[in-house]
């Protein structure tokens, strides 16, 4: 039994990178159909608020529900339990902490919401799962190089998403309507810096993992959020007359 679920641990990660290719693809071609972005006529709109907690909620439900199972026989180590940390705490900040803070928003279309949703529960229960069941690390692993820059990049990603979240949500004044131009921190250089400093938090939280199902992740997050970066920043050139023609898209320096 235990090996037949390792194995389909391990075919839903490879799974996984083949999904964030074909994400690419398809986002290239018909764009992000969410916010900004989503017809007004999308049928059964959810809520924002309501659609943000209840997509993301299961990447957090099923990391709480293994660290409370008593077979999480790999949890008693401490790389387990510091990387599964590591994903618990990003999704605690986004599930209960940022959806507290989001200001009106554009309802969510509902086939958008059941994809996230759906992804949520599948990456939430793949990453779960093999970190308290099967990711083997010895009690050192905590000091290795990988591990060490995984979690500085990890922190350092956070960090930056945290911010540039805060930046955006304070564009406007209350009482304000429209767009404007976000300025500060990353921004200064990139138009998608919240995505810029999620993806950095994949890649850290990869390389501290070392496994598949962790550079799957990682791997889909960058495929679905570089296509984003790069509508929004096509979105701000297009809107703005001012827009600075230096910022790229989310990448600084690059695109």
């Amino acid at each position: 039994m235990a090996l037949a679920e390792q194995f389909l641990l391990d075919a839903l990660a490879y799974l996984e990178c083949a999904l964030g290719f074909v994400s690419y693809v398809l986002l290239r071609v018909v764009g992000s159909p969410y916010g900004r972005y989503a017809s007004p006529q999308s049928a059964f709109p959810v809520p924002a608020r309501a659609a943000w907690v209840l997509q993301e909620l299961p990447s957090l439900a099923l990391p709480l529900l293994a660290c409370a199972g008593a077979r999480a026989e790999r949890l008693n180590r401490w790389p387990n339990c510091i990387l599964l940390g590591m994903f618990l705490i990003h999704y605690a900040q986004r599930t209960l902490i940022f959806s507290l803070l989001i200001r009106g928003g554009k309802p969510t279309p509902l086939y958008s919401f059941v994809l996230a949703f759906v992804f949520c529960t599948y990456n939430g229960y793949l990453q779960s799962r093999y970190l308290s069941q099967y990711a083997v690390y010895s009690d050192d692993w905590v000091t290795d190089p990988r591990f060490l820059t995984g979690f500085v990049l990890w922190l350092a990603g956070l960090l930056i998403n945290i911010h540039s979240d805060h930046v955006l949500r304070n564009l406007r004044k209350p009482g304000e309507t429209g767009y404007k131009i976000p300025r500060g921190g990353l921004f200064e250089y990139i138009s998608a810096a919240n995505y810029f400093g999620e993806v950095v938090e994949w890649c850290g939280y990869a390389l501290a993992s070392w496994s598949i199902q962790g550079w799957a992740f990682a791997l889909f997050t960058f495929c679905t959020l570089v296509t984003r970066a790069q509508q929004h920043h096509q979105w701000y050139l297009d809107k703005f007359e001012d827009y600075p023609k230096f910022r790229k898209a989310m990448i600084p320096f690059l695109f």
